[in-house]
């Protein structure tokens, strides 16, 4: 796929780069004390023979990449060991395209390398390969070793072994057990020809021309075909990500729910954007779902409707206006109170010290209103140059939007990118100092983060506190099929810090007026089950609305085969105690190919 997924997928360490030579000798056959493949896989992750040369080491081609930084092709034993821990499939990294095609029978003599996709640093295991490789072709046209099923009944449904303690946690040295846990299961076929039938599309197809599968339909799922996420401890263990050695032309636009129907079929790769993944040379016939995208229900007269909807680094000269417009009046329902993330500066990601959003909130509003909606109003305030994080130069921020036929806006002046919101108690009620205002925007948990946005809304005559936040991302954390287990979420410091604070003004509130309707919400860049959630929550102080819904229908967003909540709307007790709370996690987004936004907005609705 000559794509951008190539530039996704890894190479090898530099030295390796500049030092591979690969030549196609029509020679002599491997001569018969050759190691043999399962040999140089070993049964832990590590190659036993890592770092040393071999010679004719014997194999059928079973698939061909000429694109990308990892240009090689994979190699197959077709006379297997009796050993179920040793892969027979290995790489061999070429560098520049193989002149070998799938079905020729060869040798190849090179140096076994453990190499880490994405660098030692980003706690991914090991992909053993061939390298510097010399390859004698014996014959063309030989039958490809048949494709180990990976199905239902062959993943385990234990994810992983704990990591060894006296290895800081990395499985890299444990035996595999395949029968055990699935990504010993999935190690053991590392390099081997396999397919799986049939496969329900658990994440769309992304820009990279990549999505996920589930082998396991009935595990963990909702009822719009995906995959839940919703512990630490209850991995999806049939998830498996499906690239193509074909062109990028010929692969499905792929939503969730779908179906690869029939056999889809290649090696298995290990990559830093995912892990395992099923590398086709033959892909199933896309059967479509019909997944629609929701729309939630108007609120009544009564109701306010608050929501949270990122809108993933808006800026002027952005295509997706209409499209953002489109989904705020018709799929959400016009919400009384808009928090958005990711509104940029007028200029977007250009770095000249421009960070007025006004263009570009403008034009939302114009398209909102173009849309049939209503004429909202906006506040919020402009960051400092470059301090908030997200895509350099662009200067996202949160922006509330709110309706002025159905509520108001109390301004108070003062609020500027560092001067610190506060509370204060006026008749026995809690008010801001400034509205809007941001939350300790010096304290250190924002350090190149998105400080917290507060505003004082008047909705019936209830004042109604509104907390905008955006909080860090997870970039840096160890993924899911990392080779140390459990993974490191390094990210979590800072959130945690972050939702201190939040949680410490929310409390600030409170315990100026105990029955203030507080909500804080929006891309919270986390789970409901996190403890950043529990933070935030605190001893009561909040409650994350999203779990009054069902286990299966928590999710925010779809990220490798897992829907998952990140974008999140809490209430305090005074909301809670109403019973009146309506939530919905409207899913316009995170489950289509075509999506404008990779987050699904939420929308809260109750009676203050």
């Amino acid at each position: 796929m000559p794509s951008k997924s190539s530039a996704r997928l890894a190479a090898l360490t530099v030295a390796a780069v500049c030092s591979t030579v690969s030549a196609v000798v029509l020679t002599s056959p491997a001569q018969a004390d050759s190691v043999h493949i399962h040999d140089i896989q070993g049964t832990t992750r590590l190659s036993p023979l890592a770092g040393q040369k071999v010679t004719d080491v014997a194999g059928i081609v079973t698939g061909v990449r000429t694109y990308g930084s990892s240009k090689g092709f994979w190699i197959q034993d077709p006379a297997p060991d009796a050993n179920p821990a040793t892969s027979e499939g290995v790489l061999v990294f070429t560098s520049s395209a193989p002149k070998v095609a799938v079905g020729d029978s060869v040798t190849v003599s090179g140096t076994v390398s453990e190499y880490v996709p994405g660098g030692a640093t980003s706690g991914n295991q090991s992909l053993t390969e061939i390298t510097k490789p010399t390859v004698t072709v014996l014959s063309g046209g030989n039958t490809v070793p048949a494709p180990a099923v990976v199905d239902a009944g062959s993943v385990p449904s234990r994810y992983t072994a704990a990591g060894d303690t006296a290895a800081s946690g990395s499985i890299n040295g444990l035996t595999l057990e395949p029968a055990k846990y699935a990504l010993d299961y999935y190690e053991s076929l590392e390099g081997m020809n396999v397919q799986v039938a049939d496969a329900r599309v658990v994440t769309a197809t992304d820009p990279y021309s990549e999505l996920w599968v589930t082998v396991k339909p009935r595990e963990h799922a909702n009822r719009r075909g995906g995959t839940v996420y919703g512990s630490y401890e209850s991995q999806n263990t049939g998830r498996l990500q499906i690239q193509s050695l074909g062109s990028t032309a010929d692969f499905p636009a792929a939503n969730v729910g779908d179906e690869l129907k029939g056999t889809t079929a290649g090696p298995l790769d290990f990559n830093q954007y995912g892990g395992y993944t099923l590398v086709a040379n033959q892909l199933g016939t896309l059967e479509k779902g019909g997944l629609a995208r929701e729309t939630t229900r108007k609120q009544s007269r009564g109701e306010l409707a608050v929501a949270t909807y990122n809108v993933e680094n808006l800026d002027p000269s952005d295509a997706t206006f209409a499209d953002h417009a489109a989904a705020i009046v018709n799929n959400l329902q016009s919400p009384d109170i808009v928090s958005l993330e990711e509104i940029q500066d007028n200029n977007g990601a250009t770095d000249d010290g421009t960070v007025a959003a006004d263009q570009t909130v403008r034009k939302l509003i114009d398209a909102i209103v173009a849309a049939g909606g209503p004429a909202y109003e906006w506040r919020s305030i402009d960051p400092v140059n470059d301090k908030d994080g997200g895509e350099p130069g662009g200067n996202i921020r949160q922006v509330f939007l709110f309706n002025p036929d159905r509520v108001s806006f109390t301004d108070r002046a003062g609020g500027d990118s560092t001067t610190a919101v506060g509370v204060t108690k006026v008749r026995g009620k809690a008010q801001l100092t400034v509205s809007p205002g941001r939350i300790d925007p010096s304290n250190a948990a924002w350090n190149s983060s998105r400080k917290p946005l507060a505003g004082e809304f008047v909705f019936r005559g209830r004042t109604v506190f509104v907390i905008a936040n955006h909080f860090a991302s997870k970039g840096g954390d160890q993924g899911l099929a990392a080779q140390y287990q459990p993974p490191a979420r390094s990210s979590e410091t800072q959130r945690h810090l972050q939702a201190t604070a939040v949680n410490a003004f929310v409390k600030d509130v409170l315990d100026t007026q105990k029955n203030a309707d507080v909500i804080a919400l929006g891309d919270m860049n986390d789970f409901e089950f996190s403890d950043t959630a529990k933070i935030l929550e605190g001893d009561g102080e909040l409650w994350s609305a999203i779990k009054s819904l069902p286990k299966s229908e928590r999710y925010t967003y779809d990220y490798q085969g897992n829907s998952q909540v990140l974008d999140q709307i809490l209430v305090s007790p005074s909301i809670r105690r109403g019973c009146d709370v309506d939530y919905d996690s409207v899913h316009i987004n995170s489950e289509f190919s075509d999506q404008v936004s990779d987050h699904d907005p939420q929308v809260l609705r109750f009676r203050p």
